[in-house]
């Protein structure tokens, strides 16, 4: 990408704040909470702690924005609502849009150009280059965006002076070529040379569908065998929900959370959310929060520890460590997520104006506002806001 301050706007009622490397874009209507984040903007803040402070007040509070921020070649981009940005790279166009998420977040590299196009934007028009500041935008551009005549041109067929084609002193013979075989694999469509008189192409060699070769999991020891090497077998009749075991875990569980995405920090500057007990008990959301009848927390380092909170469970109905609570990354940032723990007798979850789901262990939901987490036994958690 061209100079990251190569930015240009057209006309119109959305706000945008342009700091040396980070771009926020917030409507018309919200000039209080632009006013608030523009000197975190102007002096250069992280994407994250914007985005933080952002999202302060709640997801809910802030339905629509875009933020970009650019180093060198690569960009981030984030959007919430009805705002669209065109990505532009050596492999072509993507194009970054939330739908009907709670929004969308990709990173690019080889950048070339962006166009961010904005929802209800009144006034549309000629795109301007504009610095960093606080200006109102209609659309806004970065890169070779602010000069389309050039690129236009650098692209355009160029006239051709003389149309009289001199004749050629002899015939030349059609050239014949080979069959090519069709190469497996993704296609890339490519503009085709023109033949080469008297020139043949040779075939290409075809590539064999590349597969990944299964790997068996290793069998568990027999009773013997584990008699031999020192381990300590399950006690039948034991329960094992995920995280009660005897004796020392064999091999390190893999951190919960969704794949792809960063996990969050061990612990927030704000909670996320408020958690209200069936039997009284109340905490934030501010790490993770372990909940069971017996809840323990093998898979954290000493100077992580979780909050852990007892449940009464009469009928055991409730695993020992049933459920976490934690606060989400990645599109779930600023929310918080819940995880099954593989317990027992699971875990029904019910959110405003969705239909009831058992959660799959291991796999982490995000939680709205007014949530409720049945484990069973009488045991429910409500979600609220902190």
């Amino acid at each position: 990408m061209n100079d990251v301050k190569n930015r240009a706007s057209s006309t119109g009622t959305w706000l945008a704040l342009l700091g040396p490397e980070l771009t926020l874009l917030l409507p018309g209507r919200e000039k209080a909470r632009a006013a608030e984040l523009w000197a975190e903007v102007d002096e250069g803040a992280r994407f994250e702690a914007v985005l933080d402070a952002l999202l302060a007040p709640g997801l809910q509070a802030v339905s629509e924005f875009v933020l970009v921020a650019v180093s060198g070649g690569s960009a981030r981009v984030l959007v919430r609502g009805g705002a669209t940005v065109s990505v532009h790279t050596d492999r072509g166009t993507t194009e970054v849009t939330a739908g009907d998420r709670l929004w969308a977040e990709e990173s690019f590299a080889t950048v070339t150009a962006m166009v961010a196009t904005l929802p209800d934007s009144e006034e549309q028009g000629t795109r301007t280059p504009v610095r960093e500041g606080l200006v109102r935008v209609g659309s806004l551009a970065w890169g070779e965006a602010q000069q389309p005549e050039q690129s236009v041109q650098a692209v355009a067929p160029q006239p051709v002076a003389d149309p009289v084609v001199e004749p050629v002193a002899e015939p030349v013979a059609e050239p014949v070529a080979e069959p090519v075989s069709e190469p497996v694999g993704r296609h890339v469509s490519t503009p085709t040379p023109a033949p080469v008189p008297g020139m043949t192409v040779p075939p290409l060699p075809s590539v064999p569908a590349f597969s990944v070769p299964k790997v068996a999991a290793p069998a568990a020891p027999a009773p013997a065998a584990a008699a031999e090497t020192g381990e300590i077998p399950i006690v039948p009749g034991f329960e094992h929900d995920g995280l009660t075991q005897i004796g020392e875990p064999q091999e390190e569980p893999a951190p919960l959370g969704i794949p792809g995405q960063p996990q969050a920090p061990q612990v927030t500057a704000r909670p996320v959310a408020r958690l209200v007990f069936s039997h009284g008990t109340t905490t934030e959301v501010d790490r993770a929060v372990l909940v069971g009848r017996a809840p323990e927390a093998r898979r954290f380092a000493p100077g992580d520890q979780p909050q852990l909170v007892t449940v009464p469970s009469p009928n055991q109905e409730v695993s020992s460590t049933h459920l976490e609570i934690r606060p989400g990354s990645g599109v779930d940032h600023g929310s918080a997520v819940a995880t099954d723990l593989g317990s027992t007798n699971g875990t029904l979850l019910v959110q405003p104006g969705l239909p009831p789901e058992d959660l799959q262990p291991g796999m982490a939901v995000q939680l709205i506002p007014g949530a409720i987490l049945d484990l069973g036994d009488g045991v429910t958690i409500q979600v609220t806001q902190p």
